[in-house]
């Protein structure tokens, strides 16, 4: 008899995380606009701390618990050290939580247009995904409530979310928290919480200060341009924290990453010419995109969704971009099989993207300034 290991019935039903692309065959030169990225990189703080990264810090173990980095965290935020949890990327803390909290045929509730990682976390603990359909590309609090059931455990919500970059404010936040059973574990999910400058917008840290079913989550992959060394936090109430950490891998974030991430975090000036950079060049690429007959959506992220119009498909403006060596991400993964995300790039990039889109226009156009 041939007989081999074989995974539970969950992990069969996976279809694995596809990340942005970032080369072209036959091009040396490329336009990676596909992972939401930092254009400007990162702090030269954090560079000048891994630089200074020593051999006896590489060879050693780093903190077991990243203090160094939840105490950083801790007094920039104004929040308590201990409620802070590190990972390698947020994802980390998302499958920490599966494993905690997820059993064999519970629910877990997602907004139709949410990150993907969200079904994998359900599926690789046997549980059930629950994509729940959204209004007009924006997260239904109400369509989410109502498909609450009791074998709910879990609801994520990325807000700003990706792809479509829309956001549900502090009220909405609260409402729906105030919607749910106590033991149904709210998760909100800050990836892009830096860039966001809505002044209704609330990461949720009050949320998770106050409450025992919340866990708020951030990275550093994002406005800090550190995506490359996978450092992610969550804070949330203390019972979380402690059952979180007897599934976490000790020494989880390197030495050289927690070093980066903290000199980042006091590198509050490159941070705020990342958002500058974001605040100038995303009204524009929207605005010039929308006059040449393609759709692009509002967004508070550092991306846009872009509708292609028929009869051009999104995989042939796809195609025709990457002629042209410029990377977008397709969105058939996440239902929206019309539409590419674009990151918002360097303005050579942007400028590029426009001019590139702009042969393929559905209609001429006239090049809004870009200040």
């Amino acid at each position: 008899m041939n007989m081999k290991p074989s995974p539970h019935e969950g992990i069969d039903a996976i279809e694995a995380y596809v990340a942005g692309a970032s080369k072209l065959s036959g091009a040396s030169q490329v336009m990676k606009l596909s992972s939401n990225e930092s254009p400007l990189g990162c702090s030269p703080e954090a560079l000048k701390a891994i630089g200074e990264t020593n051999a006896e810090g590489v060879s050693r173990y780093p903190d077991a618990s990243a203090k160094p980095l939840r105490t950083a965290l801790a007094n920039h935020h104004d929040i308590e050290a201990e409620r802070i949890i590190c990972g390698a990327g947020s994802d980390e803390l998302f499958h920490l939580l599966g494993r905690a909290y997820l059993r064999s045929g519970d629910e877990v509730l997602y907004s139709a247009h949410g990150f993907l990682v969200y079904p994998i976390v359900a599926q690789s603990a046997n549980a059930v995904s629950v994509a729940v359909p959204e209004k007009s590309l924006r997260t239904d609090i109400d369509a989410i409530l109502s498909a609450v059931t009791q074998r709910t455990r879990v609801v994520f919500i990325a807000n700003p979310n990706n792809p479509t970059g829309s956001y549900l404010n502090a009220d909405d936040i609260r409402r729906l928290h105030q919607g749910l059973r106590g033991d149904i574990l709210l998760v909100l999910d800050g990836a892009y919480a830096e860039y966001v400058q809505a002044d209704d917008y609330d990461a949720g840290i009050e949320l998770a200060r106050n409450e025992s079913n919340v866990l708020m989550t951030r990275t550093f992959s994002k406005a800090y341009g550190l995506a490359g060394l996978r450092v992610g936090w969550g804070y949330a109430a203390g019972d979380i924290l402690e059952t979180l950490n007897k599934v976490r891998s000790p020494f989880n974030v390197s030495g050289v990453a927690q070093s980066a991430a903290i000199a980042a975090l006091k590198d509050e000036r490159f941070l705020q010419s990342s958002i500058e950079h974001n605040n100038k060049w995303l009204p524009w690429l929207l605005e010039n995109i929308n006059n040449a007959g393609f759709e692009a959506f509002p967004s508070v992220g550092n991306f846009l969704l872009v509708r292609i119009p028929p009869p051009l498909t999104a995989p042939e403006a796809d195609a025709f971009l990457q002629k042209k060596g410029i990377i977008l991400r397709r969105m058939g993964a996440y239902g929206l099989h019309d539409c590419l995300r674009l990151s918002i790039g360097l303005e050579r990039e942007n400028r590029a993207v426009v001019e590139a889109l702009g042969e393929i226009a559905p209609q001429p156009r006239e090049l809004a300034a870009s200040s």
